[in-house]
C-alpha cells in the first residue's frame, strides 16, 4: 500500500468567546495579565448552593458577530460555537466564500451540549404538562447542533461532527481535523468546542463535591473547579496554501495522542496519562526535552492536579518544562477548555510568553520540587514546541502538540 498524502497542517485563525474577552486579542491580553473572569452567578438563581461563582461570558451579543444565523433559533452553546467560528475566519483573513466552495468541515467538542435549553424544556413541560409546548426548544436541544451551527453560519458543506468527550473534547476535534487536512480528505477544517454555564452543570459538580469559589491549580489550598462557559474555534489549513496566500501562521500542528483510562468515571490514571503524553510525542516526532511549555489540564482538584504532575514527571523526569493552567482565570469551560488552551499555546508561540497560573499562591509541596507553575502573570519565554493537555471524566485523554513553523 502506498503512503498516504501527508500535508503539513497549520493554524491560521483563532476565534474565542470567553469570560475574559471576546476575540483572540482581548483574550490573550487578559491571560497575560492574570485577569479573572470568575464572578457571582447571574444566569440562574444560585442562592441554594454553597459555592456561587462561575466564569460566565458577560455582554455577549451574538447578533453583533453572526452574519447568517438567527440567534433566536439556537441555544447559548450553539451561539458560542458559531460566533467563535466566525471570529476565527475573520482572524484568518481568508475569503469565507473560498471555505464554503471547498471541502471544509467542522468538529466541535462539548460536555453538556445545550443544558439551558434542556432545563427550559423540562421546566416548561412540568408547568404545562405538555400543553402549549412548541417545537422551538426541542429543535435547539441536540448536541450535534453545535457543529451544525458552525457549518450553517459559514455556509460549509463538509462534515459537521460533535464530539461528546467532555473536557478533552476540543483536543479530540483538533486531532480529528488535523488528520483530515493532513491526508487531503479536507481542504480546510474548523475545530473547537463550546459549553454554557447552567444549573444542571453546577448542580452535578456540586453533588460530587468538587466545586470551589476560587480555582487554584497546583496550590496547597486547592479544593476544586469553578464551572465556566465559552466557545472556541480554530482554523486548520495546509501549510502550502497558507504560505501562498500570505497568511499569518500561528503554529503548526505537529501531532496528537488520545487514549482512555477505562478504569474509573472520575479518578485519573497516571500510567494512562503518561502513555498519552508519550503517544503525542511519538505522533509529533519530538523528544521530551524539546517541549518548552505544557498548557495543563489543571482543574484545581487535588486528585487531577496530582495525577497530571505525576505523569509529567514520569515522562520528563527531573526536567519537567514550565507548566501552567489558564483555568485559574477562566474557570473550567468544559468542552471548550482544551481548545482555549490550544489558542493560548498558539499565542504563546507567536508572542513569546508563558501563560500564568494566576491564582497560585503556595505550591503544594506534595507535587514535588523543581517545576515552574508560572504563578501570577505571564513571563517572557522563547518557545518552539508546546504541549496542550485535555483530560475528561470517563478517562478520555487527549494531548496536542504545536510548534513554530520552520
Amino acid at each position: 500500500m502506498s503512503e498516504p498524502n501527508t500535508r503539513r497542517v497549520v493554524i491560521t485563525g483563532l476565534g474565542v468567546v470567553s469570560s475574559i474577552g471576546i476575540g483572540v486579542e482581548p483574550f490573550t491580553e487578559s491571560i497575560k495579565a492574570g485577569r479573572s473572569g470568575i464572578s457571582p452567578i447571574s444566569s440562574f438563581d444560585a442562592s441554594g448552593y454553597d459555592k456561587r461563582n462561575a466564569g460566565e461570558v458577560k455582554d455577549f451579543d451574538p447578533g453583533a458577530i453572526l452574519e447568517r444565523l438567527d440567534p433566536e433559533n439556537w441555544g447559548r452553546s450553539g451561539q458560542f460555537a458559531a460566533s467563535a467560528a466566525r471570529l476565527a475566519v475573520r482572524d484568518a483573513h481568508i475569503d469565507p466564500e473560498l471555505l464554503s466552495a471547498s471541502n471544509t468541515g467542522s468538529a466541535m467538542g462539548t460536555a453538556s451540549g445545550e443544558p439551558r435549553v434542556m432545563y427550559g424544556i423540562a421546566e416548561q413541560w412540568s408547568r404545562s404538562g405538555g400543553d402549549e409546548f412548541g417545537p422551538g426548544p426541542v429543535v435547539s436541544a441536540p448536541a450535534n447542533r453545535l457543529a451544525g451551527a458552525v457549518n450553517s453560519e459559514l455556509g460549509l458543506t463538509g462534515e459537521a461532527v460533535t464530539f461528546g468527550t467532555a473536557c478533552s473534547a476540543s483536543n479530540y476535534t483538533l486531532g480529528y481535523g488535523y488528520d483530515l487536512v493532513r491526508t487531503g480528505e479536507a481542504d480546510f477544517f474548523l475545530a473547537g468546542g463550546a459549553d454554557s454555564v447552567s444549573r444542571y452543570t453546577h448542580l452535578g459538580f456540586s453533588l460530587i463535591g468538587i466545586i470551589s469559589e476560587i480555582l487554584r491549580p497546583f496550590d496547597s489550598k486547592r479544593s476544586g473547579i469553578v464551572t465556566a462557559e465559552g466557545g472556541v474555534c480554530i482554523l486548520l489549513e495546509p501549510l502550502e496554501h497558507a504560505v501562498a496566500r500570505g497568511a499569518r501562521i500561528y503554529a503548526e500542528v505537529l501531532g496528537y495522542g488520545v487514549n482512555c483510562d477505562a478504569k474509573h468515571m472520575t479518578q485519573p490514571d497516571v500510567p494512562t496519562i503518561t502513555s498519552c503524553i508519550q503517544a503525542a510525542h511519538a505522533s509529533a516526532g519530538v523528544k521530551p526535552q524539546e517541549i518548552d511549555y505544557i498548557c495543563a489540564h489543571g482543574t484545581g482538584t487535588p486528585a487531577s492536579d496530582a495525577a497530571e504532575v505525576a505523569a509529567a514527571r514520569a515522562v520528563f523526569g527531573d526536567d519537567v518544562p514550565p507548566i501552567s493552567s489558564i483555568k485559574s482565570m477562566l474557570g473550567h469551560t468544559m468542552g471548550a477548555a482544551s481548545g482555549l488552551g490550544a489558542v493560548i499555546c498558539c499565542k504563546a508561540l507567536e508572542e513569546g510568553f508563558l501563560p500564568p497560573t494566576a491564582t497560585l499562591r503556595e505550591t503544594d509541596p506534595e507535587l514535588g520540587p523543581g517545576i515552574d507553575f508560572v504563578p501570577g502573570v505571564a513571563k517572557p519565554a522563547n518557545l518552539n514546541i508546546v504541549e496542550n493537555h485535555g483530560f475528561a471524566f470517563g478517562g478520555n485523554n487527549a494531548i496536542t502538540i504545536f510548534g513554530r513553523v520552520k
